[in-house]
């Protein structure tokens, strides 16, 4: 979707330095993930495209108490897809994608943040439908009152900036969602969490999702490098005994794997061996089954000590 900044620029009545930092937030091109691309979630996929697509698709059926979600948030270890399902909307929804991080909205000047805040939201009112994407949204909604020594005024008055934008957008009909993710759902504000209406766990991947993942990164025969990679893996096994890694820990993985056979290459090529100096010739090893468990045994799931936490947060505040 095209973005018109000249008319920005006339009906927002800010300076331009408010105004830039959010502009250049703006997805412009498309990230290219699509929903067949992201392996699991479909609870996740359904409530995001409940909130985002099917209210621009079908506006008749969401009016009265039918009115679309204003907010969702996803939450749950990292690298299990949050942003991925982001990247998806900004992709396969035809809205304006405002892809907000910490850093655009907190300014180390008084007063700025909260300024920031109020225009990321007239830019979404005006560019609607629209969908504002705060990502590790912990760091600027955590719990008020609570950071050691008390908390910074601006830091107050851009959080509770915040929650008047969210405020108003429940009381309008502008189609303006915003997504949140976080790694740490507790330590966000009871206040903002009341506002953003569903609250989902992206938890770490069932055993047929990881078998899937294993399989798309090492297939049976893969050339799409340059070289043919092969692979004689039991996906069933290694999906076991993944149990407890994320869908960024499953990909580290499968590519450590991969490295394996190519390392010997490199010693071919810098031995100049003869008749090794054609890559297009050269035939790697076989990536086995031994081989996975053994990239296994050296690299440790990032979040599996977390599991127990954020099952216990699902238990007192999901909302699907």
């Amino acid at each position: 979707m095209g973005v018109n900044l000249n008319r920005c620029i006339i009906m927002i009545s800010f300076t331009s330095s408010f105004k830039e930092p959010i502009l250049a937030d703006i997805y412009l091109h498309k990230p290219n993930v699509k929903w067949d691309d992201i392996i699991g979630l479909d609870a996740a996929k359904r409530l995001v495209k409940e909130a985002v697509v099917y209210p621009i698709k079908y506006p008749e059926l969401f009016t009265g108490i039918l009115s679309p979600w204003k907010g969702l948030l996803l939450y749950g270890p990292p690298g299990t897809g949050k942003t991925l399902l982001a990247k998806a909307v900004a992709t396969e929804c035809n809205t304006t994608f405002f892809n907000i991080s910490a850093s655009t909205i907190v300014s180390k000047w008084r007063g700025d943040s909260e300024k920031l805040v109020r225009v990321l939201f007239e830019l979404a009112r005006y560019h609607a439908p629209s969908t504002i994407f705060l990502d590790e949204l912990e760091s600027v909604m955590s719990q008020r009152g609570t950071a050691p020594g008390g908390e910074h005024e601006g830091s107050r008055r851009m959080k509770t900036e915040l929650l008047v934008q969210m405020d108003g957008l429940a009381r309008s009909d502008d189609l303006v969602f915003v997504l949140a993710a976080s790694n740490l759902p507790w330590e966000l504000d009871p206040a903002m969490l009341r506002r953003l209406e569903k609250r989902i766990l992206v938890d770490l991947p069932s055993e047929e999702a990881r078998r899937v993942m294993i399989q798309h990164w090492l297939p049976p025969l893969s050339n799409g490098s340059g070289v043919k990679l092969r692979t004689d893996l039991d996906y069933g096994l290694l999906s076991q005994e993944t149990n407890g890694y994320s869908g960024s820990d499953i990909k580290l993985v499968c590519k450590e794997a991969a490295m394996r056979p190519v390392r010997k290459i490199f010693d071919a090529l810098e031995n100049h061996q003869p008749g090794n100096s054609n890559l297009a010739t050269i035939e790697l090893d076989t990536i086995t089954t031994a081989d996975f468990l053994d990239v296994i045994t050296h690299t440790k799931p990032s979040a599996k000590n977390l599991s127990q936490k954020y099952t216990a947060w699902q238990t007192e505040f999901e909302s699907v």
